[in-house]
């Protein structure tokens, strides 16, 4: 839902997350077009944006992927109007196959990145990833906020330095700055230029030999000039006698600020791209003792090690050999690391690990929703095939059939690598393997691995798990959803008939509740020789509930009939969070049923009914 402080006055204060404040700094800059594709920490800057693009007056569009995001806002950034795209780090390895070359060709309107890194994994189950390395092997500038204020800051700084020097600009944020709320003080909101024009010309879009090397040249003079012209996104506090220093970026320096040291330096850098070297040697001649605090990877100590072997050969730099190159951090981790070397007092955290102790809090996994139509696929698919399968995983709600009972994603990569790991492990073995990849994630990056499916022909059951919507990043639409990221209707792509579209001749679609339906296709489907394309339809439960309660209306309510006596242990294997067990008997929690039927199904004839008076709480 759209925060009302977005679109305030000029000189009020609001309080906004850094997301929602990001999202402000781009309206204060005259923002005129935006595509994303969500993916959390980043999702809520398209999700604000869309809320807000009507009743502001600019474009805004949810893609397919991030590329083609990326893409479409070079585009508009091409005709001189000004952009910014949204995503989390791993999206940006999507994109970078654009991204890289229109730094060299270059923009007229302001081209802003915002790529969100989520070290500790949040949100993030493949890898840890620090994007920082992208902006040194693209030479493109980027901006780090560490604060709210800041978000909205820098974005309007990014679209100056875009426009100024007609080249993209990243703006990096980690979850706790993307997702951190702080007091905001709002500027005036810029009227949006939202129509351009592309003005051909073959020496800067034509990106070939001798061309080429004189956009790189370009570039890099550049890089130089951004360094020089904006090295005041830089700052050093406190005494500058002190011969102890700290120097940091993005939340790392407010875990440095909350540690109130008394007679230590503190360097935040602004700029992580091009580093300035004259603010490094400023900060660092004086000093004998420096620690360098940032998340993941050591990209600002190697840099300053290099210039210290030459201002400041006897510094003592420590960073990543007292801290840690993986998850995030915290101001008790640095204090702890840190304590011995400025001499402080460790922190003591022992009573407050006997206090939880005490709690004996249970561990929880994260678990499907009840009613969740992927919970209902994979209980079919397994039913019929059985165990003897490799279960290929991708990104989206259903990679939580990695947890028991279901423990049906095998392997999860990226998204759409579900088909083509697939495809190699079906080359090389005999191996029976079955594919689940979602709506959004088959829009996304799917369709490809599928068409190399089809033309080199393996045996491959494809589970195409439609639940109407982008679930998992907060019910963001796709192409085939029927509807715009405004909220405008469209005529719907149907899955199905992309799948025919390739020559496949197996495809089927079925109703993900209907578990009669569901196992007689997988059956048939895994009778047929080359792909099978099963799309298992059935609209994400929090979205219907969201519809439900529009058009006032409740889910019917399911009861275990009262004095049952029969075995119910398949309930056990679906797993729905709404069944409960007391003793040896099995009741549904009518607080959190939501009326999806399939329990009713899997057990015996007239075990589960209708509640009488079946009503959502």
């Amino acid at each position: 839902m759209e925060n009302p402080d977005i679109l305030e006055k000029a000189g009020k204060k609001v309080v906004l997350l850094g997301n929602e404040a990001i999202v402000r700094g781009a309206l204060e800059a005259g923002l005129g077009f935006s595509a994303c594709y969500p993916g959390t920490p980043s999702s809520e800057v398209g999700l604000t944006f869309a809320d807000i693009a009507k009743k502001v007056g600019f474009y805004f569009e949810w893609s397919t992927n991030e590329k083609v995001a990326f893409e479409a806002c070079a585009g508009a950034a091409f005709c001189g109007v000004r952009a910014l795209t949204a995503m989390k780090h791993f999206g940006l390895n999507v994109a970078t196959d654009s991204v890289f070359p229109v730094a060299y060709v270059g923009v007229h309107g302001g081209l802003v990145i915002n790529v969100a890194d989520d070290p500790f994994g949040h949100s993030s189950g493949q890898s840890e990833e620090d994007t920082r390395r992208f902006a040194r092997v693209g030479n493109i500038p980027m901006l780090e906020p560490s604060n709210t204020q800041e978000c909205k800051d820098f974005t309007m700084i990014a679209f100056e330095m875009s426009e100024r020097y007609e080249i993209p600009v990243f703006l990096r944020t980690t979850t706790m700055v993307s997702h951190s709320a702080g007091t905001v003080k709002l500027g005036p909101v810029r009227k949006p230029k939202i129509r351009g024009k592309f003005v051909k010309n073959f020496e800067r879009y034509y990106c070939i030999r001798p061309i080429l090397q004189k956009m790189h040249e370009n570039i890099l003079k550049k890089i130089d000039r951004i360094e020089r012209d904006y090295a005041r996104l830089n700052k050093a506090e406190g005494d500058p006698k002190s011969k102890k220093g700290i120097l940091a970026n993005g939340v790392s320096y407010q875990y440095a600020k909350e540690l109130d040291l008394k007679n230590v330096r503190i360097g935040k850098l602004g700029l992580t791209y091009p580093i300035s070297r004259k603010f490094i040697i400023d900060f660092i001649k004086n000093l004998n003792t420096l620690i360098v605090l940032e998340e993941l990877e050591p990209v600002i100590e190697d840099f300053v090690r290099g210039v210290a072997k030459d201002v400041n050969p006897k510094l003592k730099i420590y960073g990543k050999d007292i801290l840690p190159r993986v998850s995030e951090y915290s101001t008790e981790l640095i204090r702890e690391r840190i304590a011995p070397i400025l001499k402080i007092k460790k922190p003591d955290f022992s009573e407050q690990e006997r206090e939880l102790k005490k709690l004996k809090l249970p561990t929880r996994k994260a678990v499907m929703c009840p009613g969740c139509p992927h919970r209902s696929t994979f209980y079919a698919v397994k039913k019929v095939l059985g165990e003897n399968v490799v279960w290929a995983g991708d990104i989206g709600c259903y990679l939580l059939g990695i947890f028991k009972p279901f423990e049906m994603q095998d392997f999860i990569l990226s998204m759409g690598a579900s088909l083509g790991v697939t495809h190699g492990i079906r080359k090389v073995s005999d191996q029976k393997v079955v594919v689940f990849i979602g709506d959004s994630t088959f829009f996304h990056a799917g369709m490809p691995g599928l068409a190399n499916m089809k033309y080199n022909d393996p045996k491959v059951l494809v589970v195409v798990m439609d639940n109407n919507i982008t679930a998992m990043t907060g019910h963001q639409p796709h192409p085939g959803t029927g509807f715009s990221a405004v909220g405008e209707p469209k005529e719907p792509i149907k899955i199905e008939d992309i799948a025919k579209s390739f020559g496949i001749k197996n495809v089927r679609v079925v109703n993900a509740f209907n578990q009669k339906e569901l196992q007689a296709t997988v059956k048939e489907l895994d009778s047929k020789p080359g792909v099978s394309v099963l799309v298992s339809r059935g609209m994400c439960r929090l979205l219907m509930k969201k519809m439900l309660k529009k058009q006032g209306r409740k889910f019917p309510l399911f009861q275990i009939e009262p004095g049952e006596k029969r075995n119910l242990g398949l309930l056990d294997k679906f797993a729905c969070p709404a069944i409960m067990k007391r003793g040896n008997r099995y009741y549904i929690n009518p607080d959190m049923c939501w009326g999806c039927s399939v329990c009713s199904q899997i057990c015996p004839p007239g075990a589960i009914k209708p509640a009488a008076k079946g009503e959502e709480k």
